[in-house]
C-alpha cells in the first residue's frame, strides 16, 4: 500500500507544475487540486495560531458518509430487483439473489451516475471560474439524491433537479457551508412539486407496475397489518424510493457516523423521541412510524447534515425534536402528503439559526444574572 501511495505521489508531483500558475493547464488548477487531495493527504498547515494536527480534512469526513451510506445503496438495487419481480408474478417464481441484484443494480447506477456527473461537472465549472477550490460537499449530496427518488424517475429530470440542488440549493449562497437547506432534499422538493406525476413521495414505479408504500396504503385507510408486516418495513423488502426502505442499513449507517462523530447522536435521538410522543394522539403504533417512509432514512443523514442543523448542543436536541414532531404532524393531518419528514427537515433548516440565537441568547442572560447575583 505504501508503495502505491508513493508511486500516486510521484506521478502527482510530475504533473503537477503543468496545473501550477505559468503551466500549460493552469487554467485547471482548481480541477487538479480537487483531484491532489482527493487522492493524497494535504501536505497544507496553518503557519500561525493555533491548528489541529490531523490527517482528515472535509472530503475525508465526506468520504465516511458515503461509506455510511453503502449498505442502503446495495440493499436498495437489490431490493429494486425484487420489487419488480414480485410485481410481474408470485414468490415462489423469483429468480436468485444475484438476478434481482444485478437487475436493481442496472436500474439503481445510471441514477448514481448522472447524480455525480451533473452535480459535479457544476461544481467544477464554478471552481474553476472563481479560482477557488472545488468543494467537497457534493461527494454525499450525490449519493443521497439517487437514494431518495424512485428508481424509475426519468434522468432527464433527476438532471434538472441536481442543476437546481447545486446552483439554487447551494452556489447561490456561498457553496458547502454557506447553504441553509439540505441540498439534497431540495432535489426532492423541486420534483415533488415539479412533476408531482412522477415523484408524488409514497409510491414506487417499477416498470410500469405502481406499488403502494406502506405508509401509502396507511394513508388511503388500509390496514397495515394486511399488507406489510413490521418486519419486512424494518428489514427493508418493501416498495419505497432507492435507499429509504431498509431501517436495518440505516442504523448500520448510524453505528458507523455516530463512531466517527461525523453525525450528531442527539439530533437522531430526540427526532426519534418527538416522533414518538408525537404519534400516540393518532390511531397507528408509534414504532410503525418509525420504520415506514423516509422517517430513518431522513432522521440518520438528513437532519443531522452539520450545516443546516444547529451548533449548539442544546439546539441541537430542539431541532431533533421539533423534526420529528413535525414529520408526523404532517403525516396525522395532512392525507395529502403522508411522507412529512421532507417537509419538516426543510421547514427545521430555516429554523435552524433562529434555535441556536435563542439558546445563546437565552445562555448569556442566565450568565448575567449568575455574575449579578455575585457581584
Amino acid at each position: 500500500m505504501r508503495a502505491l501511495e508513493k508511486r500516486i505521489e510521484k506521478i502527482v508531483e510530475k504533473i503537477k507544475p503543468a496545473f501550477s500558475k505559468g503551466g500549460r493547464f493552469a487554467f485547471l488548477h482548481s480541477t487538479f487540486d480537487a483531484f491532489e487531495s482527493f487522492l493524497l493527504v494535504p501536505g497544507t498547515v496553518t503557519r500561525k495560531g493555533s491548528h489541529i494536527r490531523d490527517c482528515n480534512d472535509l472530503k475525508r469526513v465526506m468520504i465516511v458518509v458515503v461509506i455510511a451510506l453503502a449498505p442502503c445503496l446495495l440493499f436498495g438495487m437489490y431490493n429494486t430487483g425484487l420489487q419488480h419481480f414480485l410485481a410481474m408474478g408470485p414468490r415462489s417464481e423469483l429468480p436468485g439473489f444475484f438476478s434481482l441484484f444485478w437487475y436493481g443494480f442496472l436500474k439503481v447506477i445510471p441514477l448514481v451516475i448522472v447524480s455525480y456527473a451533473v452535480g459535479l461537472g457544476i461544481e467544477f465549472t464554478i471552481a474553476q471560474i472563481r479560482g477557488h477550490e472545488v468543494n467537497e460537499g457534493y461527494l454525499v449530496t450525490g449519493m443521497l439524491i439517487p437514494l431518495i427518488v424512485p428508481v424509475t424517475i426519468p434522468l432527464w429530470m433527476l438532471a434538472l433537479a441536481v442543476a437546481f440542488a447545486v446552483l439554487i440549493g447551494k452556489e447561490i449562497f456561498g457553496g458547502t457551508g454557506m447553504n441553509i437547506w439540505n441540498p439534497a432534499l431540495l432535489a426532492r422538493a423541486f420534483l415533488f412539486f415539479s412533476y408531482p406525476a412522477y415523484m408524488t413521495g409514497d409510491k414506487v414505479w417499477i416498470d410500469g407496475f405502481t406499488g403502494a408504500t406502506p405508509l401509502a396504503a396507511w394513508s388511503e385507510g388500509t390496514v397495515l397489518t394486511d399488507t406489510h408486516s413490521w418486519t419486512d418495513m424494518f428489514l427493508g423488502f418493501i416498495p419505497g424510493s432507492v435507499g429509504e426502505t431498509s431501517v436495518v442499513c440505516i442504523l448500520l449507517g448510524a453505528v458507523i457516523l455516530i463512531y466517527t462523530g461525523v453525525a450528531s447522536w442527539k439530533i437522531m435521538i430526540s427526532c426519534i423521541a418527538g416522533a414518538a410522543l408525537t404519534g400516540l394522539l393518532g390511531d397507528l403504533p408509534v414504532h410503525y412510524h418509525l420504520v415506514m417512509g423516509g422517517f430513518a432514512f431522513g432522521c440518520v443523514f438528513m437532519a443531522t447534515d452539520p450545516v443546516t442543523s444547529p451548533q449548539t448542543e442544546t439546539g441541537k436536541w430542539i431541532y431533533g425534536a421539533l423534526t420529528g414532531a413535525l414529520t408526523v404532524t404532517i403525516r396525522l393531518f395532512n392525507p395529502g402528503y403522508p411522507e412529512g419528514m421532507m417537509l419538516a427537515i426543510l421547514l427545521m433548516n430555516t429554523f435552524a439559526p433562529l434555535i441556536d440565537h435563542t439558546v445563546v441568547a437565552i445562555n448569556v442572560k442566565r450568565r448575567m444574572k449568575r455574575i449579578a447575583a455575585h457581584g
